[in-house]
């Protein structure tokens, strides 16, 4: 599987033990609720009305259940004795009861309705925080951490967090002050009976709250491992082709299963305690109930004495019954806390990962030096910086930047490393202030060494240098890091040791934004977007008009192959252009670099998936697209450079070879015997084994040569 898979499934090698055999135990961290509450706090109005409504809906349900001692008492009872009967009283109780019911349903369904404005914010404000967070997050995030975990946060668990905002928290805030208006009516129509039903309460919370506090961490457990699932699954869908190809369909059956049922036994003993605990607390209610209908019968066949904050005499039929039904008033909100608290422990959960991936260090950037097109006087120095697009570009450093953190970083390098930064200084072109460098293209590596992981060096002390306008090649076995150093210069990574300096700047003083703006990348691996081809053309540069980016088509030439599409620039593309071949797809990505137009190009294996008579095509265009610019260019094939100005070979982290290629095939054979006065230029059009016959061919092959 992918390389992310692989070093995710390394990282506990290095985790601290917490126990033989005890895996740690998961734990919402503090402060989740303190910070989910700063977002639903956004709409003070509507939580006002939301508390006020339902704190007059629990008012009014417990008012209407103790008035049934009043109905009974006081209307019901005297009309079954009474010889002519008087309806009237009775009618009018009857009203103000159904009144109480109505105010009841109407604030029921008014903070039903506001809950879910607040709802739908809440979680779009969440969104666009994690989103935008998102796209502050270094390259390095991405390759350590599975794409679908990372979706996950934003399906699986913002919809944890909907049902609890919408259903399980005003659920919760109304079932206690139900629970709560219940025993304040029970206490004023009998406090022995309301005490004997707060014991019986007590006794089963205790209970209760063992079962809820063994599911938490489960909950916790839960949303990590679905994210998991999540995650490898969107990493089978997008290898299944490589997965049928190599038949490795029942092996990934196997760790889908292992991983399934890994998530099953974390929400089995998750939901488990929690789906016990209603059908507990009401069966209890049952018990409360029948335990209060024979103590009540008792206590009132025998004229027991009965007192409450109402009032004190003996033990009514009506207070019998109202008492019974506030029994379950306050039995039942107590099971729905207890249920919802299962559900806010799930959402508590996501909020968590949801609030770690915002938590997540942002990409540390620290440079103060800008890109800003100017005006070039005719001496070639003087600069005046300007809005409109001209055709020259430069570096404009801040006020109190006086370039002395470039120089001590050089102070430190040696050698040829030192001699190459102060060439870069020296072909530097300056404004006469000191605030302006023109942008060239001309970038060094003087003494870097670079780890993705600081204690493996990948890069080991690499010096040299591209000059303004070169194209330059960097080929080398697989992990000789090529890529690595396009990498680098894009800042995606920051050097441990030594300089790269662009034009005589140390890109660690320049803001990434500006550095990537004027470095075009065509990638090996396209990403195409849903949209039309003319949307992804034009995102290389989203203010370039339609006749710029067929223009840019055209000198890709992309332009063939798009018009010959449905609808031309206007075909709709999905699932990553999965309608177009992998060529295409490529001469897409390549336009979109051209409409870039950035003044220096990284084509990382940019011809690779396309064929060799198409390439011919495409190569013409993309010597067009690169005249004037600095180009790296990593390859494998050799025609693609072999027109390069120098050509870098790179082992194992260190350059061996620098030259034309030219330069390399001559140096070669005098390697292997050779006449070394033959003519480079004829080497290059002459077979390679004509002049190696009988030698070792293979070291040629390795070195890409």
């Amino acid at each position: 599987m992918s390389t992310q898979n692989t070093m995710q499934q390394a990282e506990p090698q290095n985790a601290p033990a917490t126990g033989a055999g005890r895996k740690p135990r998961a734990k919402v961290p503090r402060g989740t609720v303190k910070r989910l509450w700063g977002y639903i706090s956004q709409y003070p109005v509507r939580l006002v009305i939301v508390v006020l409504s339902i704190i007059v809906s629990a008012a009014a349900q417990a008012l209407s259940i103790a008035f049934l001692q009043r109905l009974v008492d006081t209307y019901i009872i005297p009309l079954v004795t009474a010889t002519r009967p008087d309806w009237g009283p009775l009618i009018r109780a009857l009203t103000l009861l159904a009144i109480m019911y109505a105010v009841g349903t109407f604030c029921a369904w008014l903070w039903g309705w506001l809950i879910i404005d607040i709802e739908q914010g809440t979680l779009k404000k969440i969104r666009d925080d994690m989103f935008a967070h998102q796209q502050r997050l270094p390259i390095r995030y991405f390759d350590t951490h599975e794409h679908g975990n990372v979706m996950s946060r934003y399906t699986n668990d913002t919809d944890t967090l909907r049902q609890a905002i919408s259903q399980s928290f005003p659920q919760m805030f109304s079932s206690l002050l139900s629970a709560l208006a219940s025993l304040i009516a029970m206490m004023w129509l009998s406090v022995p009976f309301a005490l004997f039903t707060l014991a019986f309460a007590i006794i089963l919370f205790v209970f209760v709250n063992k079962l809820v506090a063994r599911s938490g961490s489960q909950f916790v457990r839960q949303q990590r491992v679905l994210g998991d699932v999540n995650g490898f699954v969107e990493e089978a869908v997008n290898g299944q082709k490589v997965i049928k190809v190599f038949n490795h369909e029942d092996a990934t059956q196997r760790e889908f299963d292992r991983r399934n049922a890994e998530l099953f036994d974390a929400a089995a003993k998750a939901n488990t305690y929690g789906n016990i605990t209603m059908p507990i607390v009401n069966n209890s209610g049952y018990l409360l109930y029948v335990a209060t209908a024979i103590l009540g019968a008792w206590a009132g066949l025998s004229g027991m004495h009965n007192f409450g904050f109402g009032g004190a005499g003996t033990m009514t039929l009506g207070t019998v019954i109202a008492m019974l039904t506030l029994s379950r008033g306050f039995i039942n909100p107590l099971g729905q806390v207890s249920m919802q608290f299962t559900m806010v422990m799930m959402a508590l959960a996501g909020a968590s990962r949801i609030f770690t991936l915002m938590d997540e260090p942002v990409e540390a950037d620290g440079g103060t030096v800008t890109l800003v097109n100017v005006e070039l006087g005719e001496d070639g120095r003087t600069m005046t910086e300007t809005d409109r697009e001209t055709q020259h570009w430069a570096w404009k450093r801040a006020a109190d930047d006086d370039g002395t953190r470039s120089l001590a970083a050089a102070a430190k390098l040696r050698g040829q490393a030192r001699e190459v930064a102060a060439k870069a200084k020296e072909s530097a072109i300056t404004s006469p202030d000191g605030r302006y460098t023109l942008l060239r293209g001309d970038v060094r590596f003087t003494d870097v060494t670079f780890g993705y992981d600081p204690s493996k060096p990948v890069l080991h002390d690499i010096t040299w240098f591209a000059k303004p306008g070169q194209k330059v090649a960097l080929v080398g076995a697989t992990g000789a890091g090529k890529t690595t150093v396009t990498n680098l210069i894009n800042r995606f990574y920051d050097i441990q040791e030594g300089q790269i300096l662009y034009d005589g700047i140390d890109v660690r003083n320049i803001r990434k934004p500006d550095l990537r703006r004027s470095l075009g990348i065509v990638l090996q691996d396209v990403n195409l977007f849903t949209g039309t081809v003319m949307d992804n053309i034009r995102y290389g540069r989203l203010d370039a008009t339609d006749e710029e980016c067929i223009e840019a088509a055209k000198r890709t030439n992309a332009d063939g192959f798009i018009r010959m599409l449905p609808e031309g620039y206007h075909t709709v593309l999905s699932g990553d252009g999965s309608g177009l071949s992998q060529g295409q797809r490529q001469l897409i990505s390549i336009a979109r670099a051209a409409v870039a137009d950035p003044p220096a190009m990284i084509l990382d294996e940019a011809t690779s998936s396309i064929d060799t008579r198409t390439e011919e095509v495409v190569q013409a265009g993309m010597d067009a697209l690169m005249k004037g610019r600095t180009v790296f260019v990593i390859a494998h094939r050799l025609s693609t450079v072999r027109n390069s100005d120098a050509i870098m070979v790179l082992d194992h982290g260190r350059i061996i070879e620098r030259g034309s290629h030219a330069d390399l095939i001559a140096q070669r054979i005098v390697q292997l015997g050779g006449d070394p006065d033959l003519d480079p230029a004829t080497l290059t059009q002459r077979s390679h084994a004509e002049y190696v016959e009988g030698k070792n061919l293979r070291d040629m092959v390795k070195e890409n040569l």
